[in-house]
Parts: structure tokens; C-alpha cells; sequence
């Protein structure tokens, strides 16, 4: 049987006779570990994109070489027809646009991997604010000291998803629900801008 004592969420805003500074950590280590779970799904699939992108990027280099290698025997060889010349041109030029493609998936990819060395830090920064907390025992069993601490976390968010699923958390949902509703998967080339 589950014990609901510890997925009421936080408190700290309000504490009544419950109040609890072990509730209060495991509210805060369960946000630290829905942090890392969700930045672990993205960075999954940049991995995925990244080796996909890269293995067709060789294989369209690959192409591409073969078609100069095509062009340079056509310029020695009179008797080539200009309209292979042209099309092998054409070829080149939408191989060329395809890797041009695949190299902008991979800046996509590495942007996301950028985002998740972000949210691992702000994860590490989280949990060593936790630990002052729970080290000081003039501090411990404050609850304005709990609720200073969450807004401090709150404040490392860096997009709104991520603050509606923290004050979802905090409040009670619980994590898999919170991921579920505030962070779905994206389309990784719809947030990101390319340098």
C-alpha cells in the first residue's frame, strides 16, 4: 500500500501539524529526479538523431565524391552530351541540399545536448542547496527556509514547461503525470535556432 504522506507534495507555503521536513526533501528529490528523467528522454533521441544524421552524412559525402569524380570525367571525355553534364550537376546539387540538411539536424542534436548539460546542472545545483538545507539544523525545520529553497530551484527553470510541471510536482502530481503533461516529447527542430 502506497503511504500518501509523501506524494502530497510541499507544505512548506503552509504548514499545518503534518508538516514535514523529510517530506519536504523527498518533494525536492523527486523534482531532481523528474529533471534528470526528462532531460535523459530528450538527450536520447539527439543521440539517435545525431548517429542517423552522421551515418547519412558519410554516405552522402560519399555521393557527392563520386559525382565530382563523374564531372572530371566528363570534362576529359568530347564525346559526353551536355544534358548528362547538366544532370549530373542537377544530382550534385540535391545531394549537396541533402547533406546540407542532415549537417543542420546535427546542430540541432548538439543543441539539445547543450540543454541537457544545462538541466544536469541545474539538477546538481539543486541538489547541493538541498543539502545545505538539510545539514543546518537552525534551517531544517523551517518551513520559510523549505520555501525559499523551492523558489530558489524554480528559478534555475529556463522554460516555462519545466516551472508549470515544478509547481505541479510541489503541489502534489505526481511525477510521472507531471512529465507527462508538461514536458512531451518535442519536435527538436522546432525550439531551436541555428547559429
Amino acid at each position: 500500500m502506497e503511504n500518501n504522506y509523501f506524494f502530497k507534495g510541499s507544505t512548506a507555503n503552509n504548514p499545518d501539524l503534518s508538516w514535514s521536513q523529510v517530506r519536504e526533501t523527498v518533494v525536492m528529490l523527486e523534482l531532481a529526479s523528474t529533471q534528470i528523467e526528462y532531460a535523459m528522454n530528450d538527450s536520447n533521441k539527439s543521440v539517435d538523431i545525431l548517429t542517423t544524421s552522421f551515418t547519412e552524412l558519410a554516405n552522402t559525402m560519399t555521393k557527392i565524391c563520386n559525382g565530382f569524380a563523374k564531372l572530371v570525367d566528363y570534362e576529359k571525355d568530347n564525346t559526353v552530351k551536355d544534358s548528362e553534364l547538366q544532370e549530373t550537376k542537377k544530382t550534385l546539387q540535391t545531394i549537396s541540399s541533402y547533406a546540407n540538411s542532415l549537417i543542420i539536424k546535427a546542430i540541432v542534436a548538439f543543441q539539445f545536448y547543450d540543454k541537457l548539460a544545462q538541466r544536469i546542472s541545474h539538477v546538481n545545483g539543486s541538489l547541493s542547496s538541498l543539502r545545505e538545507l538539510v545539514s543546518d539544523g537552525r534551517k531544517i525545520f523551517q518551513p520559510e527556509e523549505w520555501v525559499n529553497l523551492q523558489q530558489k530551484i524554480k528559478s534555475k527553470y529556463s522554460t516555462p514547461e519545466e516551472i508549470a510541471m515544478f509547481d505541479a510536482v510541489v503541489n502534489g502530481m505526481p511525477i510521472q503525470e507531471a512529465i507527462e503533461k508538461y514536458c512531451p516529447p518535442q519536435d527538436e527542430e522546432e525550439n531551436i535556432e541555428l547559429f
